[in-house]
């Protein structure tokens, strides 16, 4: 047997004979040994719609695959949904991002023979992972993002996932009836799919064709449309063609092609998760990138669109307008075209016919919303290393604020603070010790955030946290503060009653106390720690070997 392939050492002369008949016991034919062998990873499970069509959609790739003379072997990895992990399952959630992304790099350098890899993603975490193994890998891959699902309209209005948090402290507040929370509740979700908003699901997807690592469209097209099947069929087909080639992922995944990914999320008013995950697939591929030059690009780099839950507009409404082509299209002056695609074209030969089909959802960079993109990162004396906000969902009142603190320990405890009615105007609410080391797991604090703004308070009230938000928050939310108060950091001397003044124009977020009285206080910190509650399983491994927020949470040794 003659081969052609990387799947040739595990699988040809007398030592491929073992191998060869476990392929042979589970089905396959001799002439399908000979490969190309592609793995076909999906993110298939039952539990949410993000994930429930993969494993059909899994099919009409493998079927691309055969056409184009390769043999599919499919696998799957786990997929938490982030709406269903809220509270006490979130801690989990961003973990999860380094078990996914170990799954993959176990399958494949365990069985030594897959030539190219499929990665069907869902969302959130899943598709920073996944863009991890396939850095870490290097072996031919292309990507399926699972597509956004569709909005439901009732009344005039179109309603996607946000709606419903915010509607939990719209109905806390007395403004909407229990008859209407239901019909929220029962219809803001109706078809599989990401949750139609620029959350972390559809930012993350949106990052993978900008990062060139899907074909061209497939971020935004819904879920359920058969365009998405025709293209699972043609990735299908590409990968081989990819592996014949030999296009792998550090051709094209690189430090331009990062800086044209982040100036779209930039541009889109995308999720400050991307401000965990892009440093994570950098630290894979040995490039180091910071908070300071995200924030450089961010200061020049247009905001020319934006989407739930910072405007009326969804995915539905993106994917119509272009997508992710036509945002690059109109970012060409200032991002990278010469960057190389699983097309094996480049950026620029790929937006060539794009156009922008609804001008009122993407502006040009001579008519942006806002001069600087959606994100910002602040620093001072209550963040030194830095803090993420995002800009273009906070209220114009907001951008400037100075308040006394309300300090809590959990995100419980501010849940219940805000069920007792006890926030007032002006205030600033810390929430600390919810970091990556100190939560375990830098829990998403988004039901707070959503309650927030449900309940009228979006204009008059911060929140501060060395946790993380949703892409789905909006408001005058500021996380990812660095370092986090498990590892000592300012936050952690925070008192009730001290005044902080929040000044996002200028980046700065300041606790109003003498440098004298800081540095006592942090001489005389007590850490809290969470070791009862978490004193063995994987969270108690990764508080110990985690990194920084603001070196994407990755998980090392020294």
């Amino acid at each position: 047997m003659i081969r052609k392939y990387e799947s040739s050492k595990v699988l040809e002369g007398i030592p491929g004979a073992y191998p060869r008949q476990m392929f042979r016991a589970a089905g396959y034919t001799d002439r399908e040994i000979q490969g190309p062998i592609i793995g076909v990873v999906s993110s298939y499970n039952e539990i949410h719609p993000a994930t429930a069509h993969l494993k059909e959609l899994a099919q009409y790739v493998k079927a691309g695959v055969w056409m184009a003379g390769g043999t599919p072997v499919e696998f799957h990895t786990i997929a938490v949904c982030d709406a269903i992990a809220q509270g006490k399952g979130m801690h989990y959630v961003l973990p999860s991002r380094e078990l996914i992304a170990a799954e993959i790099e176990v399958m494949v350098g365990g069985h030594r023979c897959f030539d190219g890899l499929v990665l069907l993603s869902s969302c959130d975490k899943v598709p920073g992972a996944m863009l991890m193994a396939a850095a870490r890998l290097n072996i031919p891959t292309i990507m399926i993002p699972a597509g956004p699902m569709l909005p439901h309209k009732h009344n005039g209005r179109e309603w996607v996932m946000c709606d419903i948090k915010e509607a939990m402290g719209e109905f806390k507040a007395g403004k909407i009836d229990e008859v209407e929370f239901s019909r929220i509740e029962a219809n803001t979700c109706p078809t599989f799919g990401v949750c139609s908003m620029m959350g972390t699901g559809n930012t993350m997807s949106s990052v993978v064709e900008a990062l060139g690592m899907c074909l061209p469209g497939l971020a935004t097209i819904p879920a359920v449309s058969s365009e998405r099947i025709r293209l699972a069929k043609l990735t299908g087909i590409r990968i081989v063609e990819m592996v014949k080639e030999g296009l792998k992922p550090r051709d094209i995944l690189n430090i331009k092609s990062m800086e044209n990914a982040l100036r779209f999320v930039l541009a889109t008013g995308g999720s400050s998760n991307t401000f965990l995950h892009l440093p994570a697939i950098a630290n894979e591929l040995g490039i180091k990138i910071t908070l300071d030059w995200f924030d450089e690009l961010s200061r020049e780099t247009p905001c020319i669109a934006k989407f739930k839950p910072a405007t009326d507009y969804n995915i539905n409404d993106f994917y119509e307008a272009g997508g992710v082509q036509a945002v690059l299209s109109e970012l060409q002056e200032i991002i990278y075209t010469d960057v190389l695609t699983v097309t094996g074209k480049t950026v620029g030969e790929n937006i060539r016919d794009a156009v922008v089909k609804r001008p009122e959802v993407i502006r040009t960079l001579s008519n942006p919303l806002s001069p600087e993109g959606g994100l910002a990162v602040l620093k001072g004396n209550l963040a030194p290393e830095g803090a993420i906000v995002k800009q273009s969902a906070v209220h114009p009142k907001m951008l400037i604020h100075s308040g006394p603190a309300v300090v809590f320990d959990s995100e419980e405890e501010v849940r219940d603070y805000f069920f007792k009615d006890k926030v007032k105007p002006g205030d600033v609410l810390v929430i600390r010790y919810e970091g990556p080391k100190g939560g375990p797991g830098m829990r998403e604090l988004s039901i707070p955030a959503a309650i927030l703004i449900g309940m009228g308070l979006g204009d008059s009230v911060a929140m501060i946290t060395d946790a993380r938000y949703s892409g789905a928050t909006r408001g005058p939310c500021i996380g990812h503060v660095s370092p986090e108060a498990a590892d000592g950091g300012p936050i952690a001397i925070v008192e009730n009653g001290d005044i902080i003044e929040i000044d996002i124009p200028n980046r700065k977020l300041n606790l109003k106390v003498s440098q004298e009285e800081i540095e006592q206080r942090l001489k005389n910190l007590k850490i809290k720690t969470k070791d009862i509650e978490y004193k063995q399983g994987f969270l108690d491994v990764y508080r110990r070997i985690v990194t920084s927020a603001k070196d994407g949470a990755v998980i090392k040794l020294d």
